[in-house]
């Protein structure tokens, strides 16, 4: 009887979905992680509701999910962040290429560590509220923060870990105000600066100890778009989304570009191959500072820099053209900072 109470209880630790309290566990709790937890994706969900208009709330998920907890109660979820649905295609581009920038970031990861004590009487009550202390990684920022969940005991084997109540987390903790600029600019909306995190994981026990093999997820689960080539408004709209990206990096006054622009050009290098029959322009854009003359051949560099790198991945020749505008196409005010800084782009059309 006490054997099946742990491994259920080490379940429950499996739902590491956000657990951390670890103190010294005797060797009886620690019993209950013996053989190790996995997460069942098809099983569990991921939500977080955004609101805009300052009305209208819409609610997103994550498709892909992968999680473990060990024996010795260490438990880790990760999310694939390009894995994000909207249920609108571009929307989900600009997501991926505006907000969570995935090029550069691609997962997020929840890990805790909990004290099996905690769920020692899980089998006897089947449903329990349990404190939890959790790390969430997300956008190169790490933060540690509490809150409550449900464990829920489904069978000997299955065990629900589920939020008790949404989760507010707001974007400046984790370095996103930026990209949530950009998702208002794109899509000429307001958006609240935070969002509510909701979710419900089951953990199955390893049978004999042993984690089972991941089979390889669907294209459709990984990146919820279409698989093979573009149609014309998606290509359309995915060069607009690129356009204001902002992580072009070149080095100041030169049309060399930086190691860490790498990234976002391989990401569109990807896209180019995938809308056929289209002519993409590189266009290069500076803000008002310097001359006339010298604006327009550092744009016509840079654009053509771009170019050559994009080439570099193996696109047909007649893919892509450059072309440098100079400052005659600004697109915020030259007399601000932050103005130059967006005149100063590469974009995709």
């Amino acid at each position: 009887m006490p054997f099946r109470i742990r491994p259920l209880g080490q379940i429950l630790l499996s739902l590491p979905l956000m657990i951390v309290m670890a103190f010294g566990t005797s060797a009886r709790a620690q019993d209950v992680f013996a053989g190790g937890w996995t997460l069942k994706p098809e099983m569990s969900n991921l939500r977080f509701q955004s609101v805009k208009k300052d009305t209208v709330v819409e609610s997103s998920s994550f498709a892909t999910l992968s999680g473990s907890i060990g024996a010795d109660g260490a438990a880790r979820v990760s999310v694939l962040l390009d894995s994000v649905d909207t249920k609108v295609d571009l929307r989900n581009v600009r997501m991926r290429f505006l907000f969570f920038e995935t090029f550069r970031f691609p997962e997020a990861t929840i890990t805790t560590r909990i004290d099996p004590a905690l769920l020692a009487d899980l089998a006897q009550v089947r449903r329990k509220q349990v404190p939890v202390t959790y790390t969430l990684d997300l956008h190169g920022v790490s933060k540690t923060f509490e809150t409550q969940v449900i464990a829920t005991l489904l069978t000997d084997d299955l065990v629900s870990i589920a939020s008790d109540a949404p989760i507010s987390i707001a974007v400046a903790d984790f370095d996103l105000a930026a990209g949530l600029t950009k998702l208002e600019e794109a899509a000429s909306v307001k958006i609240l600066p935070s969002a509510t995190i909701s979710f419900d994981w089951t953990f199955a026990r390893n049978a004999g100890g042993v984690a089972p093999v991941p089979a390889a997820p669907a294209p459709a689960a990984v990146a919820l778009e279409t698989s093979g080539d573009f149609d014309a408004e998606a290509c359309k709209g995915r060069f607009d989304i690129l356009s204001r990206t902002g992580n072009i990096y070149f080095t100041s006054g030169s049309a060399r570009l930086e190691d860490k622009s790498a990234p976002l050009l391989d990401a569109l290098a990807d896209i180019v191959s995938r809308c056929p029959g289209m002519v993409v322009e590189v266009g290069g854009h500076t803000d008002s500072v310097g001359s006339d003359d010298l604006n327009l051949r550092l744009s016509d560099a840079r654009a053509a820099s771009v170019t050559q790198y994009l080439f570099g991945k193996g696109l047909r020749p007649d893919a892509l053209v450059s072309r440098g505008y100079g400052e005659t196409t600004p697109i915020a005010d030259n007399a601000t900072s932050e103005g130059r800084w967006k005149n100063r782009r590469i974009s995709f059309q």
